[in-house]
């Protein structure tokens, strides 16, 4: 495999660590964007004790500005990009009639925002040079709305369409959605409502997969030959329904 240059977003906890660690040990370089830097610096430090390459940088996925320099600190200590992986998400699960509207704003803000802000810092010089890749993390949730996901699933439903309309409009750079089922990860401590959190604490229990399986869907749909784009991946456990 092909070292490349990958930035995650997300990357403190979760999906996003199992990721960068994996990506690593394949040989990639990766850089690691969150808002918990003392965690990432961490992380990243881990990596190169290993033999990695990592450096860790603060990151606001909300702010175009933010992620346009995380993408000039990592070309800066690596190069090119060749990957960004828009991980960073929120998941505050409540009822509609709850009317938690903050709530509502920071899904959008995060989960879509986040990714918009992503795509618009790394798409113009990867549709230059003619190559990249582009990995938006999805969930299940992209296809389907369960009771308290209502606004979580339109979030993801409109990633799920952005990451299509990469797709469809891109000759050079690759687009892919993954979607995770349910995942031992940090994402359900957003849960502010008591019953609701821990209904989905009970089914992780019970009904889950670790973080390293989604890694290793990344780092397939990385794997791939240039001309092969891996368009969507739904990874859940084999009893979820």
């Amino acid at each position: 495999m092909t070292s490349k240059t990958i930035l995650i977003t997300g990357a403190s906890s979760g999906i996003g660590e199992a990721s960068a660690c994996r990506l690593a040990q394949l040989g990639h370089r990766v850089a690691l964007g969150a808002r918990r830097i003392d965690r990432v610096q961490a992380i990243a430090e881990d990596i190169a004790r290993s033999g990695g390459k990592a450096i860790a940088i603060p990151l606001d996925v909300t702010s175009l500005a933010d992620m346009r320099d995380f993408v000039a600190q990592a070309e800066a200590a690596f190069g090119k990009v060749d990957v960004l992986v828009n991980n960073a998400g929120v998941m505050p699960l409540a009822l509609m009639s709850d009317v938690r509207v903050d709530e509502w704003n920071q899904m959008i803000d995060v989960n879509l925002r986040g990714v918009l802000n992503g795509v618009a810092a790394v798409l113009p010089t990867m549709t230059e040079r003619k190559s990249g890749h582009i990995i938006n993390i999805g969930s299940v949730s992209s296809y389907r709305v369960d009771p308290t996901a209502g606004v979580y699933a339109a979030t993801k439903f409109a990633v799920r369409a952005v990451t299509e309309g990469l797709r469809q409009e891109s000759r050079h750079v690759r687009a892919t959605l993954i979607s995770p089922g349910l995942t031992r990860t940090e994402l359900f401590d957003g849960i502010a409502e008591p019953g609701t959190r821990a209904f989905f604490k009970d089914m992780l229990e019970n009904t889950s997969i670790s973080p390293q399986a989604i890694a290793e869907a990344i780092a397939f749909a990385i794997g791939q030959p240039a001309d092969v784009d891996i368009n969507e991946l739904i990874v859940r456990p084999t009893t979820q329904v």
